[in-house]
């Protein structure tokens, strides 16, 4: 949601790209193995965000003044790349564990309880491996200097 307020939308497009994001990422992981699920997830939002411009223009709705033409500007092209590459290499580091519960946790929508079940782990160690998670990459991306909408839980 901060993803697609910080592009411009409304909040109640933004509810729906992140809600069809969502439903989206879901169903391709269930029929194949995605490399990133961050950088898949940006460019569907974004896809998403520039379809509903196209429809609004299309249907003689004013557009959102914020977003300019088709394509993403080159600055901020660079820096969800830049983003999603620090994303990356702070999942690839994580321990197995840890990187398998939040991916579950935070794309697949599942329960602390499944996970913990599925891994023969408690609930409360699931949402520990969760938080550690998520605190690895808030620090990958102040290391790295991006500051972003959007990256917070």
């Amino acid at each position: 949601m901060r993803y697609l307020r910080a592009q411009g939308a409304r909040i109640d497009i933004a509810e729906d790209i992140a809600q069809e994001t969502l439903a989206r990422l879901i169903a391709i992981s269930r029929e194949k193995e995605i490399v990133s699920l961050f950088a898949l997830g940006f460019r569907i939002a974004d896809n998403l965000l520039i379809d509903r411009h196209r429809w609004d223009s299309r249907h003689g709705l004013a557009p959102d003044p914020e977003i300019q033409g088709d394509t993403p500007s080159l600055d901020r092209v660079m820096d969800s790349r830049r983003a999603v590459e620090v994303f990356q290499r702070c999942l690839n580091r994580m321990p197995r564990l840890r990187r398998e519960v939040l991916v579950r946790r935070r794309l697949g929508q599942e329960s602390c309880q499944a996970i913990g079940e599925d891994l023969s782990l408690s609930p409360k160690a699931v949402e520990k491996h969760i938080t550690r998670g998520l605190i690895d990459l808030r620090r990958a991306m102040e290391k790295a200097g991006i500051d972003r909408p959007g990256w917070d839980g």
